[in-house]
């Protein structure tokens, strides 16, 4: 009988591996999987202090437009239109209201919102969905125009021009005009064929 080959102690597996072995791997990968959730936990942060800090700039921008809906609503009172002072008083309201509220949510409970908005209406957002998409598309469109053209003339600036290969001149098969060659004639001492 053959004796397993390894420390004193130890005896390989099927596989050929040591316990000690199998032990290390699942040390590595446990350290590994700890590793990915934490790189996935600091990302899940970074993403929450973003949107934080974006819905805050949007909150403010938001309410600046609800206070200069106001003056509108003010100057219209002032010309004797009260009737469309009265609506831009509402659209301020409401505005103000968006303002407020992203000003003073945090990340999750905008998410939450944003999701229980997508269970509750489905369509809206897609149609949204689309829309954004066609303006991203646009404006990829109209950026990449502008990129190509500055490039241009960058090139003609500093006179390099972009790689071209050379053109490969065209040979006919035959010279126009040549007359067509002879056919093939029958070797001396045969009889021709079909004659």
């Amino acid at each position: 009988m053959s004796e397993p080959t390894g420390p004193p102690g130890t005896q390989a597996t099927p596989q050929g591996e040591s316990p000690e072995a199998r032990e290390k791997a699942q040390e590595v990968a446990g350290q590994a999987q700890e590793r990915a959730q934490q790189a996935a936990g600091q990302a899940r942060d970074m993403l929450r202090e973003q949107i934080d800090q974006r819905s805050t700039q949007a909150g403010e921008k938001v309410s600046g437009t609800a206070h200069d809906l106001r003056s509108v609503s003010t100057e219209l009172r002032n010309h004797g239109k009260e009737a469309p002072a009265k609506l831009a008083d509402r659209g301020a309201e409401r505005i103000e209201r968006v303002g407020s509220y992203l000003n003073e949510s945090d990340a999750d409970s905008l998410l939450a919102d944003l999701e229980d908005f997508g269970r509750r209406q489905p369509l809206a957002v897609l149609a949204g969905g689309v829309v954004v998409g066609m303006a991203a598309a646009r404006f990829l469109k109209a950026s990449s125009s502008g990129r190509y053209r500055s490039r241009l003339q960058a090139e003609g600036a500093t006179g390099e021009r972009p790689y071209q290969p050379p053109a490969v001149p065209e040979v006919p098969a035959e010279p126009v005009g040549a007359p067509a060659a002879p056919p093939p004639r029958a070797p001396v001492g045969e009889p021709a064929v079909g004659r």
